[in-house]
């Protein structure tokens, strides 16, 4: 484990998680309350649904390396 990471996390995103979580929540249980339940609201603008398949997209990047490895990991055969 490199030096200053925690649990294999860098601190950074962490701390940006730990302060931004809360007001996150928040506003999306407003979002939920004020659309009555009805999670389509998020994807009826445009600019918010570009948003969210962003974000969609930035997370399977980032998590395409694992997954990689972990296939590469499983097709290995054994002599």
């Amino acid at each position: 484990m490199r030096r200053g990471t925690c649990v294999g996390c860098e601190p950074a995103p962490l701390l940006l998680g730990f302060v931004l979580g809360p007001p996150l929540e928040e506003n999306l249980r407003r979002a939920m309350i004020i659309s009555k339940g009805d999670p389509l609201v998020f994807v009826e603008r445009p600019i918010s649904a570009v948003l969210l398949a962003m974000a969609l997209a930035a997370v399977i990047v980032a998590l395409l390396p694992a997954i990689r490895r972990k296939r590469k990991e499983v097709f290995v055969e054994e002599d």
